[in-house]
């Protein structure tokens, strides 16, 4: 089928376990190179066990989500809206975004544990200002192939700066939350061109991070999530577990006053529960604690070193209890460009859902200051 085809719902599976994701296993459309469908079928793929998919499968998996509990309608990943959901290639992988507008791209790269649905507020946004606004589901996670590897920062910076060139872009202006933030940072490091301006939210600059995690009690210990990550499969079934309810306490407790609504909620509950997403979702934090005495955690730090070449908006909330507002702060250090700090008060981790209007009010701002 072709690659923007909406998905049939899934279909919960006779034999799904209580972690594995139950309801969230696709048993619609084959994608198009499902190994069990006949080129032009439309027919269900078969059927294999939870935790055994390969790559495209669970590509396909992320795609098609699944029912959500006591919903009438099936959940799906791909929520319906103004914009347009498509798959591309990059960087040797198959990610899903959804687009909407036209102009200069800006291009929005999710953190743990959303996916590209944290950036409906700011896609209708920047689409209404002029701009081809596009978010991305990183490797692993959301509507994207996940692949056995390829979690570190560097690989992952790849995937972003492939996207932009497989949308037919030369440059973009490149927005991230938390682990995407930091991925922002490393590919205005290492693919500077492609860069046209950074908004940095909720993320210190890689060597700051380092930095902090070595020597600050209080930042190590805000990152207690991070450091159970580094168990071998307990974390995974853990987030799963019981609809995903650990998840749901962590989004709970890093936001502000403010907090989420119940929708954003129920949909980060339900996208951590597609099989895979939990395993490949936290891989990244596994490598950032494991390499920092590893040499190539030491050379990445060393590299991360250059000084960023693009205007840089660096956004914190005051109240985020995960990355401690002194540990952002000192960002502009590794910036040869305008730099812009802003510490949003009373905004924990998620200033873009938490304060949408003022969080979208500063991008649109800086982003209009940098078109050329």
């Amino acid at each position: 089928m072709p690659l923007d085809q909406k998905p049939v719902p899934a279909q919960p599976s006779a034999e799904s376990g209580p972690d594995s994701g139950a309801g969230l296993t696709p048993e619609g459309p084959a994608g198009p190179e499902d190994p069990g469908a006949a080129p032009g079928s439309t027919g269900p793929a078969p059927a294999r066990k939870p935790g055994r998919e390969t790559g495209r499968e669970a590509f396909a998996a992320a795609s098609s989500g699944g029912p959500a509990a006591g919903d009438a309608e099936a959940w799906s990943i791909r929520q319906a809206g103004p914009w347009t959901h498509r798959d591309l290639a990059a960087n040797g992988a198959r990610f899903h975004i959804a687009e909407l507008g036209s102009g200069p791209l800006v291009l929005l790269v999710h953190g743990w544990p959303e996916y590209w649905w944290a950036w409906r507020h700011q896609l209708t946004a920047l689409a209404e200002a002029g701009y081809r606004a596009v978010a991305l589901d990183l490797r692993g996670i959301g509507g994207s192939d996940r692949t056995p590897r390829g979690y570190d920062p560097g690989n992952l910076a790849l995937d972003i700066t492939g996207v932009i060139r497989s949308l037919g872009e030369r440059r973009a202006h490149l927005v991230g939350h938390a682990s995407g933030g930091t991925l922002a940072w490393v590919a205005a490091v290492m693919r500077p061109s492609v860069i046209q301006s950074l908004t940095v939210v909720s993320a210190a600059h890689p060597r700051d991070l380092r930095r902090a995690l070595l020597t600050d009690r209080r930042q190590f210990a805000a990152f207690e999530h991070v450091l159970g990550f580094q168990r071998p499969w307990i974390p995974e079934r853990r987030l799963v577990a019981d609809d995903a309810e650990q998840v749901g306490r962590y989004l709970t407790s890093w936001t502000g006053p403010n907090g989420l609504d119940e929708a954003a909620l129920h949909a980060y509950r339900q996208a951590i529960q597609i099989p895979s997403t939990a395993h490949c979702s936290i891989e990244p934090y596994r490598w950032l604690l494991r390499s920092l005495a590893r040499p190539d955690g030491i050379q990445f730090a060393r590299r991360m070193k250059k000084p960023i070449t693009a205007p840089t908006l660096h956004v914190q909330g005051a109240a985020d209890p995960v990355l401690l507002s002194h540990t952002a702060l000192g960002g502009g250090e590794y910036v040869a460009a305008p730099y812009r700090w802003r510490l949003l008060p009373d905004v924990g981790h998620f200033p873009h859902e938490e304060a949408p209007e003022e969080f979208t009010a500063e991008l649109l701002d800086w982003v209009g200051r940098h078109k050329e």
